[in-house]
């Protein structure tokens, strides 16, 4: 009997752990929670006024890359580039859409040739960025953000 009652005042203080509640650290559920969470994902693209009926992700992403390719060849069509060399190139436009819908171009790739043909090529890409219609930004979480995109624009000049 005495080894019984011995063995439960022992146990006693063992079980006291199971009952013991651990605190949660919010700054522990936090970097847990950005673990999970992927940064180069969007929850949806940015969209002008014309895009907005599509729900499709994918629908929203070819909307926004074929509205913004339409008013940069407009751009191009309206201005008459003159060249003494044939020009056939592709031009990788790196930009940056910012959380309040802004363009702003941080690199343009192109050729060596293209630059010496087209020394003004990047105002032309940019003012042509310029007059796409009212942009609204990328959502991630259901907070606007800043996004990065690269386009690439296949210009043939004869």
């Amino acid at each position: 009997m005495k080894y019984l009652f011995f063995l439960m005042f022992l146990g006693s203080f063992f079980s006291c752990n199971y009952f013991e509640k651990k605190k949660l650290n919010s700054d522990a559920i936090l970097m847990e929670e950005l673990k999970t969470f992927n940064w180069n994902e969007l929850d949806r693209y940015p969209s002008f006024e014309t895009c907005e009926d599509s729900i499709d992700f994918q629908e929203t992403k070819m909307c926004f890359e074929q509205t913004i390719m339409t008013y940069l060849s407009d751009y191009f069509k309206n201005n008459e580039l003159v060249v003494t060399q044939m020009v056939s190139d592709t031009i990788l436009i790196d930009f940056l859409v910012n959380s309040k819908g802004n363009i702003h171009i941080s690199n343009i790739q192109s050729q060596a040739l293209t630059k010496l043909q087209i020394p003004d090529l990047d105002s032309i890409i940019s003012h042509g960025l310029q007059r796409v219609p009212k942009l609204y930004p990328a959502i991630k979480r259901s907070q606007q953000v800043q996004s990065a995109f690269q386009l690439p624009l296949i210009l043939v000049v004869k």
